[in-house]
């Protein structure tokens, strides 16, 4: 069986398992929903309150916020494992057995569960998306759904290579969680904003340490088809999210560095 294959059955094997308990399901989705929709209210609060921020409309914003939630709530719901990996695997020393397996460790863990409780957010930013639309004139043309798609897989190994440095931590320490969601979480409310209505050096720490505006605000203003008021060049705003795929592969190679010195839990 080869890898997605097998990925594939753990998928299955995980939806089944809550499909045993659809109420709770549904009602931790729901949650999950009306939670995060709190966060777009801020926003509208924001922009209500105050006018166009940094030359910005709300429904350009709301644009921001729809594409990252959707990416990170992709990238939440396919690397569960990496999430908890510190302390439901390293702590436990349930990674052991993992170890013992004849396939990847990190295969194991993007299949060990599928949450679909983290639908609710991709549900939300879904409808943000559509309200979006509504409040901007975007011309959906074949390059701007491309560019959209291509902005959204982006950003999904974005937030993916972040979670996979999370669990890479724990190699180290099993105590990194909330030092990582500073990258994860705070990333997620960062990228929801124009990237000009920032301090330089965090401009700077998005673009290159971080590279959340390479997936989200670059993109958005090929989507936009609005000029960079930072003065990047037209042509490299759609190419931009490659960024997040070149992330992802540090990531993985860091995380090999932290495979190579793991000496297991002990007890």
């Amino acid at each position: 069986m080869n890898a997605l294959a097998l990925y594939a059955r753990y998928v299955a094997a995980s939806l089944r398992a809550q499909a045993q308990y659809p109420a709770s399901t549904l009602m931790l989705t729901a949650g999950h929903c009306a939670a995060t929709a709190i966060e777009i209210l801020a926003v509208y609060a924001l922009f209500a309150r105050f006018g166009p921020v940094g030359g910005w409309s709300f429904g350009e914003a709301a644009l921001f916020y729809a594409l990252v939630n959707i990416m990170f709530s992709v990238a939440d719901l396919l690397t569960r494992g990496f999430e908890v990996f510190g302390t439901e695997f390293v702590r436990t020393g349930a990674f052991d057995r993992l170890l013992l397996r004849p396939r990847a460790a990190a295969l194991q863990l993007a299949g060990h569960e599928v949450r679909l409780s983290r639908l609710g957010r991709l549900l939300q930013g879904s409808l943000v998306l559509i309200l979006s639309t509504r409040l901007v004139p975007i011309a959906w043309d074949v390059s701007t759904i491309v560019t959209a798609i291509w902005a959204v897989a982006g950003g999904v190994a974005l937030f993916a290579g972040i979670l996979v440095l999370q669990a890479t931590l724990a190699f180290w320490t099993v105590e990194s969680l909330e030092v990582a969601n500073v990258i994860s979480y705070g990333g997620v409310q960062a990228a929801q904003y124009p990237l000009n209505i920032y301090a330089a050096w965090f401009r700077r720490l998005l673009t290159f340490a971080v590279p959340l505006a390479c997936v989200a605000y670059y993109p958005v203003l090929a989507v936009l088809k609005r000029p960079d008021p930072l003065g990047a060049p037209d042509w490299l705003l759609p190419l931009t999210p490659a960024a997040g795929f070149i992330f992802l592969a540090l990531a993985f190679l860091a995380w090999r560095a932290g495979m190579a010195r793991y000496a297991s839990s002990g007890s």
